[in-house]
């Protein structure tokens, strides 16, 4: 982030507590990081307990900042002000590499997204809270690379 970036504070911000700080935290460095149960199994959004078997044997990981697109939709209408000069805007799901899934936002147009594009981390520190958002990743070729 440059240092004359001004911060954007006209969007609707989540509450960061106890549990979910260590994930906004890390968003301000360019790390993406999840939670990870004694049972196996990794989620998003943060939560106190794992969803799979309500433990608190937990840790955070960083994932690696890529993954795959699951879906998206894309707004043509504004339902909040803080989005009127950024429609049309797509919302997507991704699935990242290590499998917990996140929604987001693709930065790319919305006509090169396809189910099974590969996408990597682009956090935006824009603004009061950093956001995860996604890039599509390209071949050597130039083309999105699809799994």
């Amino acid at each position: 982030m440059s240092a004359m970036k001004e911060l954007q504070t006209d969007y609707p911000v989540p509450e960061v507590d106890h549990i979910n700080r260590p994930y906004w935290d890390g968003l301000k460095e360019g790390k993406l990081f999840y939670q990870a149960c004694a049972c196996g199994h990794h989620w998003l959004p943060p939560r106190a307990l794992c969803p799979q078997c309500l433990g608190t044997e937990w840790q955070w990981k960083m994932a690696c900042g890529q993954a795959e697109l699951i879906s998206w939709v894309v707004y043509h209408v504004a339902y909040h002000p803080a989005f009127k000069d950024k429609v049309p805007y797509n919302v997507a799901i991704v699935a990242l590499d290590e499998g917990p899934r996140l929604m987001t936002n693709i930065l790319d147009d919305s006509e090169h997204l396809s189910i099974g594009a590969k996408v990597s981390l682009s956090v935006d520190t824009t603004l009061a809270v950093p956001l995860a958002q996604f890039q599509l990743v390209k071949n050597t070729g130039g083309t999105y690379e699809v799994l």
